[in-house]
C-alpha cells in the first residue's frame, strides 16, 4: 500500500511537471524564433511569422519533460483537415497511417501528433484524442463521435534522461497537455516532441517555416529533426538546405567556398552500430489549398524531398522518415500545374523548416550530450 501511495505520488510530480512546461511554452518561457518575414520567395507582399500556423485555422501545442528528456507536439485543426502520408524511413512507427491511406473512408482528420519515446510515444495520440473528445470533435457515426488523431513518433531513449517511468509511459499525458496548450504562436528548437531529438552532430530540436506561391495559396512545415545524417556540411556552419534560406532564418552563413571529399563523407550517428528505431525526422505540411486526398497524398510525395536537400544522406535503412500532408481547403488550385508548384514551394518549406529545427536547437544537460549548433556558431 506505501507503494501505491508512493507511485501515486510521483505520478501526480510528473503530471505537474508536464502542464507547467505546456504552460511555460504558450507563455514564450522556452527560445521562441517567429522570424517574422516578407515571403521573397513567392513573391508574396505579406508579412508572415514563418510558422505552421500561418495556415489559418491550425494550432500548435507543445509539452515536453525535463527529467525524462523527451515530449510531445499536437497540431490541431480547428476544422478537419484533408490529410494523407508519405513514408520512406526504413523504421517508421505510425499510429493511424492505414486510414491515411487513399483506399480508405475517412479523408478529414481533426488533429496530427509527433512525439518522443519510440513505441511509447504512440500513446500521446490518445491524449490529443481525450483532449478532442471533451471538445465535442470528431467523426460522428451515429451518437458517437470518434476524434481522428494520426501520428507518428522517433526514437529518443537513449539520450541521458531518466527513462524509468513506470509502468505506464508519461505520453499520453504529454500528448493531453501539447493539445490543451495548442497556439498559434510556439516555441522552436527543443521543445515538444523535438525536446530529445539529436542529429549525428549537433543536438536537434522541431522547426517551422512558411510560404506562399505567387497566387497566394499558403504551405507552411513543421519538422522533428532526429537524422541519423547531418543537416550541416560537415561540422562546419553551413546548413545543407543554405540555398533555400531566406531571411538569414539559420544563421545566413550559404555554403562552403568548396567541397572536400570529408565533407561528402558519410557521417551517421553511431556508425556500423546505428539501427532504425534510433532515427526518424518527422514532418508535417499544411497547406490552405483546396486538395483531395489522392492531392493531399502528391503532395505529401513531392514534399519529402526536401528531407533531402536538408539531410546528407537520408531516407536510410537506418531513419523512419514520415511526413503528413493535410489541406484545409480554403483556395483553389490548379490540380496540374498548381500542385506541382504548390509541392516544389512545399519542398523548400520543409527543408528550411528542418534547418531551422537544428539552428534553434540548445544542447541536452547531461554528460556526453552533442553540441547545439549555437554552441559552436553562435
Amino acid at each position: 500500500m506505501t507503494s501505491l501511495r508512493a507511485n501515486a505520488k510521483q505520478s501526480t510530480r510528473m503530471i505537474k511537471v508536464w502542464i507547467a512546461s505546456s504552460r511555460s511554452l504558450s507563455s514564450g518561457a522556452h527560445s521562441r524564433d517567429p522570424l517574422a518575414h516578407r515571403n521573397y520567395e513567392s513573391g508574396a507582399n505579406h508579412a508572415m511569422k514563418n510558422l505552421l500556423t500561418d495556415i489559418s485555422g491550425v494550432r500548435v501545442g507543445h509539452a515536453d519533460n525535463p527529467r525524462v528528456a523527451s515530449g510531445a507536439t499536437a497540431v490541431i485543426f480547428d476544422k478537419p483537415a484533408v490529410a494523407a502520408i508519405d513514408v520512406r524511413g526504413g523504421g517508421p512507427g505510425i499510429r493511424e497511417g492505414a486510414l491515411l491511406d487513399l483506399a480508405n473512408t475517412v479523408e478529414r482528420i481533426d488533429a496530427l501528433v509527433l512525439a518522443g519515446g519510440s513505441a511509447f510515444g504512440l500513446e500521446a495520440g490518445g491524449g490529443v484524442q481525450a483532449w478532442l473528445a471533451e471538445q465535442g470533435r470528431g467523426f460522428a457515426i451515429g451518437d458517437a463521435v470518434i476524434p481522428i488523431v494520426p501520428g507518428a513518433i522517433m526514437f529518443d531513449l537513449l539520450n541521458g534522461g531518466d527513462k524509468a517511468w513506470g509502468r505506464f509511459a508519461p505520453y499520453r499525458e504529454l500528448g493531453y497537455a501539447a493539445a490543451a496548450a495548442a497556439a498559434t504562436d510556439f516555441a522552436l528548437g527543443s521543445v515538444g516532441a523535438g525536446f530529445g531529438a539529436t542529429t549525428t552532430n549537433f543536438k536537434g530540436g522541431i522547426g517551422s517555416a512558411s510560404a506562399a506561391t505567387p497566387t497566394g495559396v499558403r504551405v507552411a512545415a513543421l519538422a522533428v529533426v532526429n537524422a541519423v545524417g547531418s543537416v550541416t556540411v560537415g561540422d562546419g556552419p553551413w546548413f545543407w538546405a543554405a540555398p533555400f534560406e531566406i531571411d538569414g532564418e539559420y544563421g545566413g552563413r550559404g555554403l562552403p567556398a568548396s567541397f572536400t571529399p570529408d565533407m561528402l563523407s558519410m557521417r551517421i550517428k553511431g556508425a556500423a552500430a546505428a539501427t532504425s528505431v534510433e532515427n526518424t525526422t518527422l514532418a508535417i505540411v499544411v497547406t490552405d489549398a483546396e486538395l483531395t486526398k489522392p492531392q493531399a497524398k502528391r503532395l505529401a510525395m513531392i514534399a519529402q524531398t526536401g528531407f533531402a536537400r536538408a539531410i546528407y544522406p537520408v531516407h536510410t535503412p537506418l531513419d523512419g522518415d514520415v511526413l503528413f500532408a493535410a489541406a484545409t481547403c480554403e483556395k483553389p488550385v490548379d490540380p496540374l500545374a498548381g500542385l506541382t508548384e504548390l509541392g516544389m514551394v512545399a519542398a523548400n518549406v520543409v527543408a528550411r523548416a528542418i534547418a531551422r529545427g537544428v539552428h534553434a536547437a540548445t544542447a541536452l544537460p547531461f554528460p556526453g550530450a552533442l553540441p547545439a549548433w549555437k554552441d559552436r556558431f553562435g
